[in-house]
C-alpha cells in the first residue's frame, strides 16, 4: 500500500555516504538547542525545570566537561519529529546505539548510510514477511526511520543519551522520568494508539499505558538473541498486519493513512 506507514519511498542515489565528525554527538547539555514539537513542549520545560532534569543536564555537562563523547546530537528527535497530536503508533526502545555515526535520535533507526544493526535487520525482515514491505534501499535512507517519525510512528527510547562505546552508560540518570512521562502523556491522549513493547525492558512500562483505550502488542526484542526464541518470537509476531487491523478499525479518518 504506497504511502502507508512502514512504507519506504523511493528516493535518488547518493554519490557516497559522508564520513561522520562531530556534528553527529551531543555538543552541549543545553535544552533550548533541541527543539520539539509544541505539543510535548509544556512536558519537557517541567521536566528540566524539575529537580530529575536539573540533575540529568548537570550529570551531561560534567560527561561533556570531562570529554566523553555522547551519542545523538539531537536527544528529544523523536518529539521533534512526531507530535502528540499525530502519534498514531509507538515503538519503545531502551538507549541510543553507542557506536560513532549510528544514533539519530530515534530508537531502532541509524543515520542513512549506517551499516543496519541486527536488530533493525530483523524488523525490517519481519515487515517483508507480514507486509510484503521490501527492504528500503541503501544507503538511502537505509536504517532512517525518520519517514516513519514523521508519519506518525514515535520512535521513543527510555534513555536519551548515551557514551561511545558504553551501552546503558546514561540508564537511570533522569531520562527515564520524562520518558515515561510522554508514555503518560499518549496513554492519556484523546485517540487510541497502538504500541509495540519488544523485549522485557518495553514490556516494563505497560503499567503506564491504558490496555482499555489502547492496543498493546508485546513480543520479543528482536535482536538476534531473543528475536526466534519462545514464548513470544519476534520473527513471526505480525505486530504491523495487527496494527494495521486495528489502526482501521479505531483510527478511521486519520490525517495518516492506514498500514
Amino acid at each position: 500500500m504506497p504511502g502507508s506507514l512502514f512504507d519506504e519511498p523511493d528516493a535518488p542515489e547518493p554519490t557516497g555516504a559522508s564520513e561522520a565528525g562531530p556534528a553527529d554527538q551531543l555538543r552541549s547539555a543545553d535544552p533550548s538547542a533541541w527543539p520539539v514539537a509544541s505539543g510535548w513542549q509544556a512536558l519537557v520545560d517541567d521536566f528540566f525545570a524539575a529537580s530529575a532534569g536539573r540533575q540529568l543536564l548537570g550529570f551531561l555537562q560534567g560527561r561533556l566537561a570531562d570529554g566523553a563523547v555522547v551519542f545523538p546530537p539531537q536527544p528529544l528527535r523523536a518529539l521533534a519529529l512526531t507530535p502528540p497530536e499525530q502519534v498514531r503508533v509507538v515503538i519503545l526502545g531502551q538507549d541510543p546505539y553507542h557506536g560513532r555515526g549510528q544514533a539519530e535520535g530515534l530508537a531502532f533507526s541509524v543515520a542513512p548510510g549506517v551499516a543496519l544493526p541486527p536488530s533493525l535487520r530483523n524488523i525490517f525482515k519481519e515487515l517483508q514477511r507480514d507486509l510484503g514491505t521490501p527492504p528500503p534501499k541503501f544507503p538511502v535512507p537505509g536504517g532512517s526511520l525518520a519517514r516513519w517519525a514523521d508519519q506518525g510512528v514515535l520512535l521513543l527510547n527510555t534513555c536519551l543519551t548515551v557514551e561511545e562505546g558504553k551501552p546503558a552508560s546514561h540508564a537511570g540518570r533522569g531520562w527515564e522520568v520524562l520518558t515515561d512521562a510522554v508514555i503518560r502523556q499518549v496513554s492519556a491522549g484523546d485517540h487510541p494508539v497502538v504500541f509495540m513493547l519488544w523485549g522485557a525492558h518495553a514490556q516494563s512500562k505497560k503499567p503506564l499505558i491504558d490496555a482499555d483505550r489502547h492496543q498493546i502488542l508485546v513480543a520479543n526484542h528482536p535482536s538476534p538473541l531473543s528475536a526466534l526464541r519462545p514464548p513470544l518470537p519476534f520473527i513471526g509476531c505480525g505486530h504491523f498486519s495487527d496494527a494495521r487491523t486495528w489502526r482501521e478499525a479505531h483510527q478511521p479518518g486519520g490525517q495518516l493513512e492506514t498500514l
